[in-house]
């Protein structure tokens, strides 16, 4: 259990990233996990095909609060397709343990340990599944 809350983990949680409103944003989309209660919702601005600001707020698990962090962090400056991908490289990381070849995963590595425990998959998938919401909804 040590290994899931790694440093990185619990700094992303106690000191998140990108947290809070963006009242310019272009879209917003909420997303929940009933089983554990966790809550969040993801603002995004994007701006000719790419995603010039995200933020996010929430209440949940550690895992699903640094998973918000992380994801904000790296997605920020990214086009729609790389999004696209990266959620389906995110999704076979954490499902799975496949690391992305030629891909650095930056902070979503201290996540490894969530493959190893089913429960808390979907903790960590809640920020990526609620972006994928969001992709649907500008297609």
């Amino acid at each position: 259990m040590s290994d899931l809350y790694s440093d990185v983990l619990l700094d992303h949680f106690r000191l998140p990233r990108n947290r809070g409103m963006l009242e310019d944003s272009t879209l917003t989309v909420e997303g929940k996990n009933p089983l554990c209660g966790d809550e969040m919702v993801l603002h995004l601005r994007v701006e000719n095909g790419q995603i010039t600001d995200i933020r996010f707020e929430g209440t949940g698990c550690a895992i699903s609060m640094a998973s918000a962090s992380m994801l904000t962090e790296d997605l920020k400056g990214r086009t729609l397709d790389e999004v696209d991908a990266r959620i389906a490289q995110f999704r076979s990381f954490i499902r799975d343990g496949n690391q992305p070849e030629g891909e650095d995963l930056g902070d979503m590595i201290a996540l490894s340990g969530v493959s190893k425990l089913p429960v808390r998959v979907k903790c960590a998938t809640l920020p990526w599944t609620t972006l994928e919401e969001a992709r649907r909804r500008m297609k």
